[in-house]
């Protein structure tokens, strides 16, 4: 649960192409012809585990995501079908949409998409295709598939959201997401909670639920584990033939038995192993190259239990590098000092390593649309005693800082000259830097009580995690402490941050809502609840009107800084109790209502910029170069591929499921 996205909105910039609410970037492999050849081919051999799981993170999504996009992709593609008129135009936005989103729901806000045509006119279509090519089952019709497909796609009532959220509704019985089959949430929750009881006196508890879909079958409820010999078995055991391939040309032994490890978890599916697996992962720090790969994030559950597949490959940026290493290097002096209550501080940090890396292939639940910063692993225990490892992308955050300037946006939205200029000085510096507070400390700090499970927020749990990070670098910035570390230029700086904090968590993150409805991704929640509850406490913040246009104004900065200390040690104490019903309230009350009003408002200026409000990335094409006897000589770098291009090929080859 411990990826930062990109927190103030960034539009914008020249790129591939634009569909939908949705603008496509490059990033650039900084420094990746400095790396010496073993390296490159360990990326090159990561990359390509990290695209053989694509289809995992599609069927988890949703059970009808696969099969429905290769439907879409058969009519895309048959030379019968005429690209020429509206209607195509629409299916074929409607299929960038799902590429983009792993499924038929929205990336970041869960709701169905509707189409843009009839499904008279796909199933016209459907009769000009090679039956060959779609996704029938044996002896199945077209018209069975669409009896069965057709509702999910063109209903609104069925199937409707991939993630609910909404307090007091069954999260599991009214969310599409893949990960439960035929279980009540409460029943659920109970089988956990004595998987949960069965190991809480080991001292190395077991990530329950994490690598498996709950299904009843002949009314008893039980587990269907992912790995190389039950379900997702064919992608997994490509993903594995990739891990051992790389772990031939690994940079140290250390970093081969970390891959050992992997292996083993993919091919028993055992969180024993997975437990390992993370120890040792979080150990090593001698290789330039590293990676993501598993079932990791849980912010696609509605419980906050099952992990979704995502993959990075990564290698060092060794300058940006520098400043984290920094922050880590002082990660005890920020614990001592922090405001929370003093029982619920670390009495000694360990094992906090933090890393600017160039991202050199997403993967899954990190693409199209990635994570600016991560910090793993996410068990608590594993925290505490063996630390975490931080990372900040420099070359994603780099893109998202192109994109984002000369746009119109924050001269629509910023209160006043003084503050636009203050931004512009120091905006993206102090953005990269809350970020790596946020990843590097905010969520390697703080500890549980003893006795407090790990997941006794439930739902909540994603929300008040990422708003403790959150508020960690927020009180954090505005430290002199900072300056003397020379990671900002003076006092003043933080002021940035702040301000276009509090007006992204106020105003302007409600592009991403759809008109009449409430706020659901837990990032988003986050920003809404610190935001509207310091609004509330005091007089540091001030919303103006101005020619019918609402701003925030901020008047008292340093009193700011203490509102954000008070929430950050309520909401240390809500996670370190495991205080349930507090978080709940806290959440319930600032975090997930819109002001419809207000909403409209934003929506209208923010139209008239003609800006995308959500971004993605088209991953580089990685090539091997050989000699006459097949030996790999170099690795190629393209950035030439096409979005269209890389979609249907990665479904052609890594289609797995």
């Amino acid at each position: 649960m411990n990826h930062s996205d990109n927190c103030t909105p960034h539009f914008g910039y020249a790129t591939e192409e634009r569909f939908a609410d949705i603008q496509l970037l490059r990033y650039r492999l900084n420094g990746f012809e400095q790396l010496s050849l073993l390296q490159k081919k360990l990326v090159y051999y990561l990359s390509e585990a990290t695209l053989c799981g694509r289809d995992i993170t599609f069927d988890q999504f949703g059970k009808y995501n696969l099969r429905i996009r290769k439907l879409l992709e058969a009519v895309y593609t048959s030379p019968s079908v005429s690209h020429a008129d509206a209607d195509f135009q629409a299916l074929e936005v409607y299929l960038k949409r799902v590429w983009f989103s792993s499924g038929i729901y929205h990336h970041y806000g869960s709701q169905k998409f509707e189409p843009g045509f009839s499904a008279d006119y796909l199933r016209s279509l459907l009769r000009q295709v090679d039956p060959s090519l779609l996704p029938l089952r044996p002896g199945e019709s077209i018209d069975e598939m669409c009896a069965e497909l057709f509702p999910v796609i063109f209903d609104p009532t069925v199937l409707p959201k991939r993630v609910n959220k909404v307090d007091g509704q069954d999260l599991l019985q009214t969310s599409a997401c893949n990960f439960y089959d035929g279980v009540t949430q409460q029943e659920a929750e109970d089988f956990y909670a004595r998987r949960k009881a069965a190991d809480a006196d080991s001292g190395q508890p077991l990530s329950h639920g994490l690598n498996t879909t709950l299904v009843k079958r002949q009314g008893r409820v039980v587990e269907d584990v992912w790995s190389a010999h039950g379900r997702y078995a064919a992608a997994i055991r490509q993903i594995v033939y990739w891990l051992r391939k790389a772990r031939e040309v690994a940079e140290n032994p250390h970093q081969q038995h970390v891959i050992d490890l992997l292996v083993s978890y993919y091919e028993t599916g055992d969180l024993h192993l997975f437990n390992e697996y993370c120890i040792e992962w979080v150990s090593e720090h001698e290789g330039r190259v590293d990676f993501v790969n598993g079932f990791i994030e849980v912010y696609g559950d509605p419980l906050g239990l099952k992990g979704s597949w995502e993959g990075i490959v990564e290698y060092k940026d060794m300058e940006a590098t520098r400043r984290t290493q920094t922050i880590s290097r002082n990660a005890q002096w920020f614990e001592d000092h922090s405001p929370v209550d003093s029982r619920f501080r670390k009495p000694r940090v360990k094992g906090v390593t933090a890393n600017a890396i160039c991202a050199a292939m997403l993967g899954g639940d990190e693409y199209p649309s990635t994570a600016i910063g991560i910090n793993l692993p996410n068990a608590d225990w594993i925290r505490a005693e063996h630390g975490s490892k931080s990372i900040t992308i420099s070359n994603i955050t780099e893109a998202y800082n192109k994109a984002s300037h000369g746009n119109g946006f924050r001269e629509e939205f910023v209160v006043d000259n003084a503050t636009l200029r203050l931004i512009e000085q120091y905006g993206d510096a102090c953005d990269d830097l809350h970020t790596d507070l946020h990843e590097c400390l905010g969520h390697g700090s703080g500890q549980l009580l003893p006795g407090t499970d790990p997941d006794a927020l439930k739902a909540y749990g994603n929300t008040i995690e990422e708003a403790r990070a959150d508020l960690f670098g927020l009180y954090y910035i505005a430290d002199h402490k900072l300056v003397e570390l020379g990671l900002l230029p003076d006092d003043e700086a933080y002021q940035s941050q702040y301000y276009t904090y509090i007006m992204n968590g106020l105003l302007t993150q409600l592009i991403r809502i759809e008109p009449g409805h409430q706020i659901e991704e837990a990032h988003m929640r986050n920003r809404s609840l610190i935001a509207h509850w310091c609004y509330e406490q005091g007089d540091a913040i001030r919303l103006e009107q101005r020619d019918g246009k609402t701003y925030v104004r901020i008047t008292d900065y340093p009193a700011l800084r203490v509102l954000f200390a008070r929430l950050l040690a309520e909401v240390q104490r809500i996670k370190s109790e495991g205080d349930y019903e507090a978080a709940r309230q806290l959440v319930e009350r600032y975090a997930v209502n819109v002001d419809s009003q207000l909403h409209q408002e934003v929506l209208q200026r923010y139209r008239k910029l003609h800006l995308a409000p959500y971004k993605g990335f088209i991953n580089p094409v990685l090539t091997p170069v050989t000699d006459a006897d097949g030996n790999i000589t170099d690795i190629q770098v393209d950035y030439s591929e096409t979005y269209v291009h890389q979609m249907l090929r990665y479904g052609q080859d890594y289609g797995t499921l």
